[in-house]
């Protein structure tokens, strides 16, 4: 056997290697595994060596075999200590947040330990005590360490550490802002790269949001006196967005990500706010810059790097500003800019700057667009679209008739263009050979040709020219070899064309091109959404219908007045074939695809048109499963909880369908189902119509049936009130959803501590309720009253104070031909004579005895077991009481 040390030469004695000092005594063990001092020998080394829960299991093994040895005892006590002390230290925060740096900051780090580390980096700088001690610990420098060495992984990590950090603390995202600098932020979110791009925007966003004054952390003493100055930095961030908008040095991405910053935070999100200063300076030090991203051409070598979206995104943010000016001298000061910037760039000599002048028009268009109208007005605007219609270079031509479709959105002005450019566009297509140019001029000649609406009677073109260019617009959407970019243009021609009921029919039997238009609504080119959302509206028919008085007609006839006329297509039986066809092509996973899109380019008035198509295809019970099987009830809760009222409204109502028939649990899965409940509740405003309470109300009681959290949450939305007025309602239905929803809600404490309250009718309006003709009434306001008086006896002797027919009442539901009803009649009895013993003798003494008797004699089958069962449970209780004996 090998000894733990030896002899070198010339007889010196040499040091153990540091595995050597428990070999020894390893191989002991191995002979004789209870041998104590090769286990405490064992148990010396591995401690010398730090493997303290290695020791500890030796010297714990001899303490077993020898309990009285104090030695022994004593090390036990040391090791314990120590390891308590070691795993402190290793799972502090102060240790994890050195150790990840470390891992992080060595280029020798194997790719999982880096990953992890990063990840659990990102984890600690969300919360707030983790935020602290890496700010704390020097944090920020070795953040922007990680960030130099370039490794787009690191990078990403660093950046939403720095986002986790500055999330709610006003002072860290003042310190962090500085420190890392706004030129280098920007810097970083100009890059190509569009998850860090996107990275960067979440951080930009966390910073604004701490120093615009949504601070978590409470200040108290001398902090709370101490009042930071965001007002500069936020002005200098604003400075520097708007300096990237025109950067060449900026990608596509990250301009996107300017734009988007921009639009969420200058104009005010309540307009009842007075201060629209920030609007007010990017107006003044900034709209130029805006105005030279909206008359960005693609195709010309000036051009800055753009994404499908830049535009658009552009054209949302002037709409914004304009829209959040606050009087007419501000908006004369808006117009004078965009006058200003126009004319200085037409040039007889370079066709350059005149395309650019147009195409920043076509912008304004797409925004605000009365000020894109009254810029068409300008002298020299029109005549330039019209000579750039006739140019020979394809970008010019391009760019026309871009402007022309945009410029004929009101029928007034198509009217115009109907008489000064239908013959140019017409001898555009004929002429040209360039696809692209043939379809932009096809959507002008669809947009002329839908400028009269859904009214049949008021057709711009020929009977059958309409179709002709719907066929045409479906075939360049189907076609593939056609870039994304122009087969766009197909969709913005069927967004018109599809007001007329023989197109819209046809569209929604063209699979192929259905197809295609839903593939191109997934796509990253997200400015296609409000055209595929047009589109799906009007082959719905779910637009806004004037209602049609016979009377009004009749005058309108009779002092020659044009009276819209309905197409026979647009009948309800044809609607509801293309929604089933719509449906079975898929749309719901679309809808749901198009919900989830950037909230800056999906506008209010997008989700609005959304909203307004899954009503329309929710109105069939059959169809909802169908709809909640792909996504639809999970993608219309955003819809439901943001956008313009009417867009509310509608998504709320299609919630109400789906909550009312579908099992919570499968349609809305998870936590989600709680955010249903405030749409539902608001849809039972007096100043909704009567459907809407109803289905809101059928939603609720199916909400409220599952579980005691949700009827806490419908309570604490105060939707009580209302479920109560409804119960007063002389409308059969209503007053039957509302106290079947009331039914449900009663189980819930708080509800039956209303109950229990004095000075209120509700337990009276229960009990009367229980006394009306309707079955279904009388069934649910019977069961509510049954977990009333079952839950609270104080409530059982309350019932017969509140009115004088309460016997007479009950005597009937005890007697019912139903005998769901019947059966909640006895279990009121029952609960009444088990409450107390002096109104048990008041019931005996009645004509409820011999109603008692009748009942509990029957012989039981499978359907009035229960109800037999209760009468004969009521009868013993009247024998406990001795009021009865049993006959022998």
């Amino acid at each position: 056997m090998q000894r733990p040390w030896s002899w070198g030469p010339r007889g010196r004695k040499v040091q153990p290697s540091p595995l050597r000092p428990f070999l020894f005594p390893s191989l002991a063990i191995d002979i004789n595994s209870s041998d104590i001092k090769a286990l405490y020998r064992r148990c010396q080394a591995l401690e010398h060596l730090g493997k303290l829960d290695q020791a500890f299991k030796d010297v714990q093994r001899c303490a077993t075999l020898e309990p009285r040895n104090q030695n022994f005892q004593e090390t036990l006590r040391r090791l314990n200590t120590s390891i308590q002390e070691k795993l402190r230290v290793q799972f502090s925060t102060d240790s994890r947040v050195q150790k990840m740096f470390e891992i992080l900051l060595d280029p020798n780090s194997d790719a999982d330990k880096l990953e992890k580390s990063a990840n659990n980096l990102i984890v600690l700088g969300r919360e707030e005590a983790g935020a602290e001690k890496i700010f704390q610990n020097n944090g920020v420098a070795l953040l922007l360490q990680l960030v130099d060495t370039k490794k787009p992984e690191l990078m990403l990590a660093a950046v939403r550490t720095l986002s986790g950090m500055c999330s709610g603390h006003r002072a860290r995202a003042t310190a962090i802002l500085h420190a890392v600098r706004i030129d280098r932020i920007c810097s970083l979110m100009a890059a190509e790269n569009e998850e860090m791009s996107l990275a960067v925007c979440n951080l930009l966003q966390a910073i604004i949001d701490s120093l615009s004054g949504e601070d978590k952390q409470e200040h108290r003493g001398k902090e709370e006196a101490v009042v930071l100055d965001t007002k500069k930095d936020l002005k200098q961030i604003t400075s520097h967005l708007l300096d990237m908008l025109v950067s060449k040095k900026v990608s596509g991405q990250g301009r996107d990500q300017a734009l988007n910053l921009l639009n969420k935070n200058v104009p005010r999100k309540d307009l009842a706010i007075h201060d629209n200063s920030r609007t007010i300076y990017v107006v003044d030090n900034g709209l130029r810059k805006i105005l030279k991203v909206v008359g960005q051409v693609p195709d010309l070598p000036s051009c800055l790097p753009l994404t499908d979206n830049t535009r658009m995104l552009a054209s949302i943010l002037i709409n914004k500003l304009y829209d959040d000016l606050r009087c007419d001298p501000e908006r004369d000061h808006f117009r004078k800019i965009c006058e200003e910037y126009i004319t200085g760039k037409f040039d007889p000599q370079d066709m350059d700057k005149n395309v650019i002048a147009i195409q920043t028009v076509s912008g304004i268009l797409q925004g605000p667009f009365d000020l894109g109208n009254q810029l068409l007005g300008l002298r020299g605007v029109m005549e330039m679209m019209v000579a750039l219609c006739g140019s020979e270079r394809e970008t010019d031509q391009l760019v026309a008739v871009e402007a022309l479709i945009h410029a004929s959105t009101k029928l007034s002005r198509a009217t115009f263009i109907i008489t000064n450019g239908v013959s140019l566009l017409k001898e555009i297509y004929k002429t040209t050979k360039n696809e692209k140019i043939k379809i932009r001029t096809l959507v002008g000649l669809c947009k002329l040709g839908s400028a009269g609406g859904t009214d049949y009677a008021l057709r711009q073109f020929a009977e059958g020219s309409t179709e002709k260019l719907a066929k045409q617009c479906r075939k360049w959407l189907c076609n593939a070899s056609i870039d994304t970019r122009t087969r766009r243009w197909a969709v913005e021609g069927l967004a018109y064309l599809t007001l007329d009921a023989d197109v819209k029919d046809d569209f929604v039997q063209d699979i192929p091109a259905l197809q295609a238009m839903f593939e191109l609504a997934k796509t990253s080119d997200k400015t296609i959404l409000y055209s595929v959302a047009t589109t799906l509206v009007n082959c719905t028919n779910s637009y806004d219908v004037k209602e049609v008085i016979p009377e009004l007609v009749q005058l309108a006839k009779f002092s020659k007045q044009h009276v819209p006329e309905e197409h026979p297509k647009d009948k309800k039986d044809f609607v509801d074939m293309r929604v089933k066809r719509l449906l079975k092509a898929g749309v719901i996973s679309v809808l749901a695809c198009m919900v989830k899109a950037d909230n800056a380019i999906l506008t209010d008035q997008t989700k609005e048109l959304l909203a307004r198509v899954f009503l329309a295809l929710c109105d069939n019970p059959k169809d909802r499963g169908t709809i909640v099987a792909q996504g639809g009830g999970k993608a219309l809760i955003p819809l439901a909880l943001e956008g313009t009222d009417v867009g509310k409204v509608k998504a709320a109502h299609a919630l109400a369908k789906i909550a009312a028939v579908s099992n919570p649990d499968i349609a809305f899965p998870g936590e989600r189902v709680y955010e249903v409940v405030r749409p539902l509740v608001s849809l039972l405003d007096t100043q909704r119509d009567g459907l809407q309470n109803y289905e809101a109300l059928l939603g609720l009681t199916n909400l409220s049936g599952r579980s005691d959290k949700l009827r806490q949450k419908i309570f604490k939305e105060k939707a009580l009130p209302d479920i109560e007025n409804y119960m007063f309602e002389n409308h059969d239905q209503l007053r039957q959803a509302a106290t079947e929803c009331m039914c449900n809600m009663v189980v819930n404490k708080e509800v039956q501590e209303r109950f229990l309250a004095d000075g209120n009718d509700r337990l009276k309006l229960v009990v009367l309720l229980c006394g009306e003709d309707d079955d279904k009434v009388q069934n649910a306001a019977a069961g509510a009253l049954a977990m009333l008086t079952a839950a609270h006896k104080k409530l059982c002797l309350k019932m017969t104070q509140v009115t004088t027919q309460w016997l007479e009442i009950l005597q009937r539901l005890c007697l019912h031909d139903r005998l769901s009803v019947q059966h909640r009649g006895l279990v009121i009895a029952y609960n009444l004579l088990a409450a107390d013993a002096e109104l048990a003798k008041k019931l005996v003494e009645s004509e409820l005895l011999e109603i008692l008797t009748v009942v509990g004699k029957q012989e039981p089958d499978e359907k009035k077991a229960a109800v037999v069962q209760t009468a004969r449970e009521c009868l013993v209780k009247c024998m406990d009481y001795g009021f009865i004996k049993p006959v022998s």
